[in-house]
């Protein structure tokens, strides 16, 4: 099993994250973490996908993704070559015997603590997936009451820009053919079931 980070630049319309989301289920694609959010450009958003894929090749997937009218753009981001971050909030129990040791945990990882309470604190940490699972198997032994964590988000190493090539421009022409296809699609669909129906009751008939 592989494990790959897809960041993916879309139109910012309503529907288009049903769309790409949809596209993985559908192919049996297992998704561990989306992110969505704006972009440099308002009229942009920025999907940021990590997958796990077991028999299905990637490329099989990216290839629908780019047939997408509403996508523009399509990288994978390595790792390595790449800041990847999550961000989580844990409320955790603390009393005044165990408040020391959670506080000294939170400075060890580098976390904070933005809320306190007489019996419990909630701890927000950001980075890269091992060390909020690392945070979180230390933080267990206290009492966990509540986490929410986001989704990763990651951007490229680097000077250059995921844009710095020229997005895919969707041209009216391209929203026409889309409809277009989507009309041929639904009236074949149309004429396959009269077809059908229409052998069957020549076959009841003769029958």
């Amino acid at each position: 099993m592989s494990r790959h980070t897809l960041s993916v630049l879309v139109e910012n319309v309503p529907g288009v994250l049903t769309r790409v989301a949809g596209l993985f289920a559908r192919r049996d694609f297992n998704i561990e973490s989306l992110a969505v959010g704006p972009t440099e450009h308002e009229d942009v958003s920025r999907i940021t996908l990590v997958v796990t894929v077991e028999d299905h090749p990637l490329e099989q997937v990216t290839k629908q993704l780019n047939k997408l009218i509403n996508v523009l753009k399509i990288v994978e981001l390595d790792p390595a070559a790449s800041v990847q971050r999550e961000l989580l909030l844990v409320k955790v129990r603390c009393d005044q015997e165990s408040r020391a040791e959670v506080m000294a945990t939170v400075q060890l990882f580098r976390a904070k603590i933005v809320d306190v309470a007489p019996d419990a604190v909630t701890v927000e940490a950001t980075g890269d997936s091992e060390k909020i699972e690392a945070l979180l198997r230390v933080l267990e032994p206290f009492g966990v009451k509540e986490l929410v964590q986001s989704g990763m988000v990651a951007i490229g190493r680097g000077s250059r820009s995921i844009a710095d090539r020229p997005l895919r421009t969707v041209t009216p022409e391209d929203v026409r053919a889309h409809h277009e296809g989507n009309h041929a699609h639904a009236a074949n669909g149309s004429r396959d079931t009269h077809n059908r129906t229409h052998r069957k009751q020549m076959s009841d008939h003769h029958g």
